[in-house]
């Protein structure tokens, strides 16, 4: 039988300035260790540290611009579009346009603290 999920649990999120992640399934919202799947709304300006996880990270945009940097360069990921980080690659997000950005991130397996890896401080450059 199917399972409604009535509501996300809003989680912590790390980075400079406060950004809201709504996650649906989980590890927190719905006990699951094979996928997380979470809304993210984020305000302009917000940077997070650089990572390497060790799952697979899909993001969808629905609202502004995600900015990635990654090993070898950056882009955006504008509205519609989407981005694919393996694991194990350096990669780190921002939304740096007025408005902020609200887009859908699924990590394969489900996002841990402890899987992330993530740098020390938000302006670190990727490590070698």
């Amino acid at each position: 039988m199917p399972t409604l999920i009535n509501q996300p649990t809003v989680v912590a999120a790390a980075g400079n300035l406060p950004k809201e992640i709504q996650e649906f399934a989980g590890r927190v919202n719905t006990g699951q260790s094979d996928v997380s799947v979470a809304r993210m709304v984020s305000p302009a300006g917000w940077v997070e540290p650089g990572q390497r996880p060790q799952f697979q990270e899909i993001s969808v945009v629905i609202r502004g611009t995600l900015h990635v940097e990654h090993e070898t360069g950056e882009f955006d990921v504008q509205v519609g579009q989407a981005v694919v980080a393996q694991p194990g690659e350096w990669v780190r997000y921002s939304t740096p346009g007025e408005g902020g950005a609200e887009y859908i991130a699924v990590c394969l397996p489900a996002f841990s603290p402890d899987t992330v890896h993530r740098d020390s401080a938000c302006d670190s450059p990727p490590p070698s």
